[in-house]
């Protein structure tokens, strides 16, 4: 049990000498570095087209930087294990300071903004969303720089359930396959034999399901076993304590809804109403996580999330103050990583090939002896 609970730490491989075994050791890149420059924003273009012509959303602004006392910047997970960077800004010589954010992601932030744009149930808003993570450790597939497209989109209190979820991850799922296939059009070397395409469809397990396949696995373990079954799926209730004592993955207690009771389609009693979609990544032969998504609290359930986590001080800031007395939308949102799924579609071994970024000098001649080309 003590590997389930090292488990839950937060992201990332844990060391370079893991690392080390793991980059692939056969590596050669489908696309030169001028056509890998053409391929990424061609992709962005047509995943930021399609989500919002799938979803019904159109492209705002979002901040890099928010005020540390709206209660709008992203926690992440509930442990305090990964938190913001924060500064001074001292202004109007330190007569109206302001105590900054940047931000981790946008999930809380969005809920917001649908109000400030009046978006109304079946509207949402799509961003082009850069934040930093300080606190992740540094491997293939996670950087301290990330981009995603942040969207949230309106939904009415009938539509908060399992199949309005599903229906949502699929459209989703259409536009990442269809982004697939464009690419190959664009780039034939892509359509490779040795590195196998997307499926066209997703399987949905809930978290409780994977658990009772591999009760004796840590959370890794079992999404790798799942996926060797099934490349693509959508794992349900992830927050949620499972039959074995431990979530699937931490989440924070105050965006995405883990405790609402649902039932599998195997009829299980479950929990939650969010989820992740992973693939099997076949050049890095590991997980690959896309894309974390949920339907987001109502009053109700972040009181109960909030008092479960114990943390029903943070009801005194505006964000949290605005779902309790129901004056921000009912809603539906998730983050799509950019440079994770662009990193997939291209067929590269390491987020360092398409998004510029920090890296240790460790990791960087790790991968330049193994024919790995890192952007600087």
């Amino acid at each position: 049990m003590s590997d389930k609970r090292a488990d839950l730490a937060g992201p990332g491989i844990g060391s370079y000498e893991d690392i080390e075994k793991i980059l692939p050791t056969d590596y050669k890149s489908l696309l030169n570095k001028k056509d890998t420059q053409k391929a990424i924003y061609e992709v962005k273009h047509y995943i930021s087209r399609n989500l919002c012509k799938e979803l019904n959303l159109m492209m705002v602004e979002v901040p890099l930087i928010v005020d540390e006392e709206s209660g709008v910047n992203d926690m992440l997970d509930r442990d305090g294990s990964r938190t913001p960077v924060t500064f001074h800004i001292k202004n109007d010589h330190g007569k109206n300071p302001i105590e900054a954010q940047v931000v981790q992601a946008a999930t809380k932030w969005k809920r917001v903004a649908l109000k400030q744009f009046s978006m109304e149930p079946g509207e949402g808003l799509c961003t082009d969303m850069r934040a930093v993570r300080k606190d992740y450790f540094l491997d293939h597939d996670h950087s301290a720089y990330v981009d995603q497209w942040d969207w949230e989109k309106t939904i009415t209190d009938k539509d908060r359930n399992l199949a309005y979820l599903k229906d949502t991850v699929k459209k989703i799922w259409k536009v990442l396959k269809g982004a697939e296939t464009y690419a190959q059009e664009l780039f034939p070397a892509l359509k490779n034999p040795k590195y196998p395409d997307l499926p066209e469809e997703l399987v949905f397990l809930h978290a409780e399901e994977i658990l009772q396949m591999y009760p004796d696995l840590p959370r890794k373990q079992r999404e790798t076993e799942i996926l060797q079954k099934y490349p693509a799926v959508f794992i349900i209730g992830i927050g949620w304590t499972l039959e074995d004592g431990y979530p699937h993955e931490m989440r924070a207690a105050d965006y995405d809804d883990w405790v609402t009771e649902t039932k599998s389609e195997r009829g299980m009693v479950t929990h939650g109403i969010n989820g992740d979609i992973l693939v099997w990544n076949p050049v890095t032969r590991r997980r690959h996580e896309l894309s974390s998504m949920g339907i987001r609290v109502n009053a109700e359930t972040l009181r109960t999330q909030l008092e479960m986590t114990g943390q029903l001080d943070l009801l005194s800031t505006p964000y949290h103050s605005g779902i309790i007395n129901n004056e921000l939308p009912l809603s539906i949102g998730g983050g799509i990583g950019q440079s994770r799924t662009i990193m997939h579609i291209l067929k590269k071994a390491h987020l360092g090939e398409v998004s510029v970024t920090v890296w240790p000098k460790i990791l960087k001649d790790m991968c330049a002896d193994k024919n790995i080309f890192v952007l600087e």
